[in-house]
């Protein structure tokens, strides 16, 4: 008796895992990471109904702001989403992601610096030094700065192992972000706090996934176990003894 061949799966559209990220997933990506810039230049200019309220600047700060934190709870998110939906493709959108939101980053204090405060860069020291809150996003804006200058592949092969050291900044990074905007926010903090507890789930993840981390929670474990154990041995021989 012969047993039949499983089913061969045949490749989507005819593409290839690789050529589908290339070829579809890549753009669709990029063209949706443009649409909050998108969305934005319409309220600023009144295109397609849409309004940027009664200040345009503060709106274009506060929206490049939450996008900028938007994308990199969104690069935090593919390291987990990877492992557990099994998808480990998914790591060749996470450099894109990063870079959306330097990008983001980067404009958000771009339209602080020169729309809001009109290049006076006086002003802007001062506020930096001034204004904790400021302090804490240009903080993390200069620590991006190095991430996405060593984005490329050629500058991953030149770094190596310090590559991924360099890289881990990013969890800094989104904790300087939120904090930024927790202090921003004077009418409703609930919005960051949501990020924060966003934030402490990424990242409790992956300490959780941590081996040395397990292996020290294992420790741990053991050793309470041990000490439950003599306590309930001690105890049973002080019941027993006359």
């Amino acid at each position: 008796m012969t047993t039949s061949a499983p089913p061969v799966k045949r490749p989507f559209l005819g593409l290839s895992v690789e050529r589908r990220y290339r070829l579809i997933y890549k753009p669709v990506v990029f063209l949706a990471a443009l649409a909050p810039l998108a969305w934005m230049v319409c309220g600023l200019f009144g295109w397609l109904g849409c309004s940027d309220g009664v200040d345009p600047v503060k709106f274009l700060e506060l929206r490049c702001g939450k996008t900028a934190l938007n994308f990199i709870m969104l690069t935090l998110m593919v390291t987990p989403v990877r492992e557990l939906a099994k998808l480990p493709h998914l790591i060749r959108l996470r450099r894109m992601l990063g870079l959306f939101a330097f990008f983001y980053v980067l404009l958000h204090f771009t339209v602080y610096a020169v729309l809001d405060l009109d290049l006076n860069w006086r002003m802007v020291g001062a506020d930096i030094v001034k204004r904790p809150y400021i302090t804490v996003g240009f903080s993390a804006l200069l620590l991006l700065i190095p991430l996405a200058v060593t984005s490329s592949n050629r500058m991953m092969r030149r770094l190596g192992r310090r590559w991924s050291r360099l890289h881990r900044l990013i969890y800094l990074i989104a904790a300087l972000g939120v904090w930024h905007f927790y202090w921003e926010e004077k009418i409703d903090e609930r919005t960051p706090l949501k990020y924060a507890a966003v934030l402490a789930v990424l990242l409790g993840y992956r300490v959780a996934r941590n081996a040395r981390v397990r292996r020290w929670l294992a420790g741990r474990m053991d050793a309470l176990r041990r000490r439950t154990q003599r306590k309930r041995a001690l105890a049973c021989d002080t019941q027993r003894s006359p």
